[in-house]
């Protein structure tokens, strides 16, 4: 847990801290004191790599959902799916983007030191938080799970016991796009004493923003006409014909979220503390909103499949479609070579599709120059207008619910014992057009039912030369997950034989997993001389996992809602995964895994201002299952392809933090080396995708300097650089060809920059700020094809701002991407089945205004 006591923070992230209601003879160096190692220490004094923000530093920054505190991080990311609705953080290049939610990520986020093991409720709005710590690095000697990469930390405010205060939030903005689509957004809080030793702390969110990715679907455009069937029917505004709903052709990008958080302390005696904590969240959304981009399969001839009409060998790259190209995908001798609209893996003639009438002429097939596989292109390319069918307003929802209790208990001035309990659930289901365009071909649903329970007993002590603390930590996950491919009404894809029947359908892959760990903890500090440190530490894990997949068929009636039957029940066809007898049948498998990581350290501090550190530390990630949907690229051996194997990080790391100049300066400085054994990286083909393990290594280096040369002016620049590499990797599961990547959402190089400036004005203080932050071009497929990639960007920002002499008011203007700039978030390649790649960005420029009214509070 972070403890924050001024308003700045160390690390590469610091250097993007925002403009918050600072006096005006404060300094950005203040001192920082955090418990990273689970005690208090001045952040100058830890060997770790860490970014901290508080509450304030967010707000300014425009730091709105849990995961957007990565784009002031260099050598942190994101990753994940469902055009951002569905968000992780990738740190120094390690990441997992699978987007079945029984996979657990890399990088672990705690919430008031709760681990949150689904990966979508790792999204969240974020709302008085005190503070949030990103640490670089495994972590899981102390931390009780999957921090292979790194770990995030989110620390709500806690009750003032002395006195009430509180605060009220508001702000309203508009988004530079087609309709001016605005965001109005309202947080509060207000807690103290409620008697002697007893305290409370209640906070509230409300945040409302309209879509800002306009869909011409339903206009009277091209589009619309040649695969909407153009024609409004009378009242009621929606479509006939292709339609897959009566209201589809919704614009996107929208969020409907409400939140609350009440917080109770306790504290009968000097020596003893209770903290419980509850918090709900509900957030409503539209379909994903991704875009497309024509883009073509490239094959090279060799190893064609026997037997197989049209088929050219492997496919070895995918590329952005010229303009003036019409083939659907490219041979080896340069001819059109079809699509592959069955996911095979060999290419087809898409005029054999029974009832594909859109998209033609004289019932052949119009293929567009510059166009997908139907003559789509986006009608302006990556900017904010699209045209796509399965887009529905409020069709997502997720959910969230949490408890904790924390126990404190001071045996002695040296020596304390800790408890934490938590319990959390989450339910969600989402929704993406998987080709995102006005074609009525699929979508993806993504359901979720997830429950979790964990128990933390920890014994810590603070002695003159010896720091140590040991435990014990549970963990207990039963997630069941819902994830497939829907078929809507009027879809143009039929299923043969045996089954014969229209759309609508789903074919979906169910999964149920339970997962039983228990770990022993424990690290010892021991100062060696004055100046010498050693630092030792491991964690030994027990990791239980039942499993059971199925891959079935389901009969629907609503576009907006997936099957209603459940895993158990009898309303479905199974067809998988696997054949036994010659006939479908399900995957079952357990397994018992015994686990360890360590950490090995040295730091020096040849004087007051100078700290040197030098260790390794082994990570791990327990093996886990795949849950791959029906419909991907044939996988030669099934049962072997489900399971996967654990991760093995050995991290060797070295850095400095110096002070220099009087205190007015920190120059710091992480030099790290990533020996991966088995990393599991995620393989996208066809319209699904499998983790495999494969070796990788990385190297890199992270700088940071922060100085405030004068008094109210504050400059920071920070950046992070790596080079990493994923080692063998097949471009299909059972293919002859593999190649050494990079890893996926991982640039090279990410630079973060900030000048901010505070000076009397008007009885208060006025301040005035501008903030970058700078990202290399990366990949979103783990294949490194050509039109799998995201373009480098620069995202600047500025504030404006005035705050009353006491803090008691503060009003500022906000501008965000002030220059309109088009930053990838997520993407999947789909050339072999629409001819196109679904990508989505970050929004728009911004600009708003906020209103902060502060009360109470010593």
């Amino acid at each position: 847990m972070i403890q924050v006591q001024r308003l700045t923070a160390h690390s590469l992230g610091v250097l993007c801290a925002a403009a918050l209601a600072w006096p005006a003879a404060a300094q950005v160096l203040e001192d920082v004191v955090v418990t990273a190692q689970k005690r208090e220490q001045n952040v100058q004094d830890v060997g770790i790599s860490i970014a901290a923000f508080t509450g304030d530093q967010m707000r300014a920054l425009g730091v709105e959902q849990s995961f957007e505190i990565a784009a002031f991080v260099p050598n942190v990311h994101i990753s994940g799916n469902l055009a951002g609705q569905n968000t992780q953080f990738s740190i120094r290049g390690v990441t997992q983007n699978d987007f079945n939610d029984i996979i657990e990520a890399p990088n672990a986020v705690y919430l008031d030191e709760g681990y949150i093991p689904i990966a979508n409720a790792q999204t969240f709005t974020v709302f008085d938080i005190d503070r949030v710590e990103i640490l670089k690095g495994p972590q899981g000697t102390l931390f009780g799970r999957n921090a292979t990469g790194g770990l995030v930390q989110y620390i709500s405010r806690k009750p003032n016991m002395e006195a009430w205060e509180g605060f009220a939030d508001v702000s309203y903005g508009i988004y530079d796009v087609k309709g001016d689509p605005d965001s109005v957004r309202f947080e509060g809080a207000i807690g103290g004493p409620l008697a002697d030793g007893v305290g409370g702390r209640i906070a509230l969110l409300y945040n409302k923003q309209d879509p800002y990715l306009v869909n011409r679907y339903r206009g009277s455009d091209v589009e619309a006409q040649r695969f909407g069937a153009g024609t409004l029917l009378a009242g009621d505004n929606s479509f006939a014909a292709n339609a897959p709903g009566t209201d589809a052709g919704a614009d996107l990008g929208d969020d409907d979220t409400i939140g609350v958080r009440g917080i109770l302390q306790f504290e009968p005696s000097d020596t003893l503390r209770f903290t419980f904590s509850a918090n709900y969240s509900k957030s409503e959304v539209a379909t994903g909103p991704y875009q497309s981009k024509p883009t073509s399969a490239v094959y090279d001839g060799s190893n064609p499949i026997p037997g197989v009409p049209l088929s050219q060998g492997e496919l070895i790259n995918v590329i952005d479609t010229a303009a003036n190209d019409s083939r659907r995908s490219i041979c080896a001798d340069g001819s059109d070579c079809g699509s592959d609209q069955d996911n095979d893996g060999a290419p087809d003639d898409l005029d054999g599709i029974p009832g594909l009438d859109v998209g033609r002429v004289n019932n052949q097939f119009q293929l567009t120059p510059g166009g997908d596989f139907f003559g789509y292109k986006d009608p302006d390319g990556e900017d904010f207008t699209f045209s796509g069918d399965f887009a529905f307003e409020d069709q997502g929802e997720t959910e969230a619910i949490g408890t904790a209790l924390r126990v404190e208990w001071d045996i002695d001035d040296e020596t304390q014992f800790i408890s934490i309990s938590d319990y959390k659930t989450f339910e969600k289901l989402l929704f993406i057009d998987v080709d995102s365009a006005p074609v009525n071909q699929a979508a993806n649903y993504a359901a979720v039912d997830a429950d979790s329970f964990s128990q933390e007993f920890r014994v810590q002590r603070d002695s003159e030369r010896m720091r140590w603390v040991a435990g014990f930590y549970y963990l207990f996950i039963d997630s069941e997950s819902d994830n497939g491919l829907k078929f809507p009404v009027n879809s143009v894809v039929t299923l043969g034989s045996p089954f014969g029947f229209l759309a609508p359908f789903e074919t979906g892959s169910d999964a149920k997993l339970e997962t039983n760990s228990y770990s022993l903890f424990g690290q010892l500090e021991y100062d060696l001389n004055d100046s010498l440190t050693a630092i030792f530490g491991a964690r030994i894990i027990r990791e239980e996992k039942d499993y059971e997949f199925s891959q079935s068929l389901y009969a629907t009636t609503d576009s907006r809602q997936i099957h209603q039957g459940n895993f158990n029940d009898g309303t479905r066809i199974l067809i998988g995964p696997l054949f036994v007898n010659g006939a479908p049948a399900a995957f079952k498998d357990d397994t018992s895994d015994t686990l360890w990581a360590m950490t090995a350290q040295l730091d020096w501090r040849p004087k007051d201002d100078l700290l040197l550190y030098a260790g390794v530390r082994r990570g791990v990630k327990a093996g886990s299952f795949n849950a791959q949907l029906a419909g991907g690229l044939p996988i030669p051996d099934v049962a072997s392809a489900i399971p996967y194997d654990e991760e093995v990080l050995w991290a060797y790391e070295g850095g400095f933090k110096a002070t220099l100049f009087d205190g007015t300066t920190r120059f710091n400085g992480t030099f790290f080396y990533y020996d991966y054994q088995d990393y599991q990286s995620f393989l996208f083909t066809g319209v699904s995708g499998v983790v495999i393990n494969a070796d990788a290594d990385n190297i890199g280096v992270e700088l940071e300097l922060q100085t405030s040369p004068i008094e109210g002016l504050d400059l920071m620049l920070s950046g992070g650089w790596f080079d990493a590499t994923v080692k063998d990797v097949p471009l299909r599961i059972g293919g002859p060809i593999s190649k050494d990547v990079d890893p996926t959402y991982a640039p090279e190089l990410q630079l973060a920059g900030l000048a901010r400036y505070e000076w009397p004005l008007f009885g208060g203080y006025a301040r005035v700020q501008g903030n970058f932050s700078y990202s290399d071009s990366y990949f979103y497929n783990l294949r490194n094809f050509d039109a799998d990639k995201f373009g480098s960007y620069t995202m600047v920002d500025a504030i404006v701002g005035w705050s009353s002499e006491d803090r008691t008011w503060d009003a500022s203007l906000v501008f965000r991407n002030i220059t309109d700039e088009r930053a990838g978030i997520q993407g999947f390649d789909l050339a072999t089945l629409c001819g196109c790649n679904e990508i989505s960005f970050r929004p728009p420029r911004f600009w708003g205004f906020e209103v902060q009214y502060n009360f109470g509070g010593e």
